[in-house]
């Protein structure tokens, strides 16, 4: 517990800064971005009665065509196992169509339905709103180079081999 004179000596809120050494770690910063990024979107897109992996799945579907859960899961970096209960979610809401594959009848082929590409360009809207939001201190121009970095970040990063032991 914090005695009277402790409390008296401790800055409030407004006068408590990041220590600049923290300021300069690109890995803090993009963690804390990372963080409100998802908060932010996670929020918005509960309020469109969606979620970030329904996304991941129609637009995974609308731009490279039906696919297996397996292929789905690859595609939209979703787990194997969380791919079965995001795909029964969309399934009931008559976003995918499910149907035996032809070449191998142990398997479900998934498919965008046109009741899903409409939630999915609703989504779109949703999201390109939610960036606004985030990116709003960038002018346009930073907005493409920001994203322009960090993909090349990211691509550089998931194309190195593993390290092991």
């Amino acid at each position: 517990m914090t005695s009277r004179v402790e409390a008296a000596d401790m800055p409030d809120d407004s006068e408590i800064k990041t220590p600049d050494r923290l300021r300069r770690r690109a890995s803090r910063q993009l963690s804390q971005m990372s963080a409100l990024s998802d908060r932010l979107m996670n929020d918005g897109l509960a309020q469109a009665d969606a979620r970030k992996w329904h996304y991941a799945v129609l637009a995974s579907l609308q731009e490279y065509g039906p696919g297996s859960q397996a292929t789905l899961s690859r595609r939209a970096g979703i787990y194997r196992s969380d791919m079965v209960g995001v795909l029964n979610e969309l399934a009931e809401r008559g976003f995918v169509a499910r149907a035996p594959d032809p070449g191998d009848r142990r398997r479900n082929v998934i498919t965008i339905t046109a009741q899903g590409r409409r939630h999915l360009r609703r989504l779109d809207k949703v999201l390109d709103d939610l960036h606004e939001e985030l990116l709003a201190p960038l002018l346009p121009a930073e907005r493409d180079q920001f994203v322009q970095l960090l993909t090349r970040l990211l691509e550089h990063h998931t194309q190195q081999a593993p390290r092991g032991p």
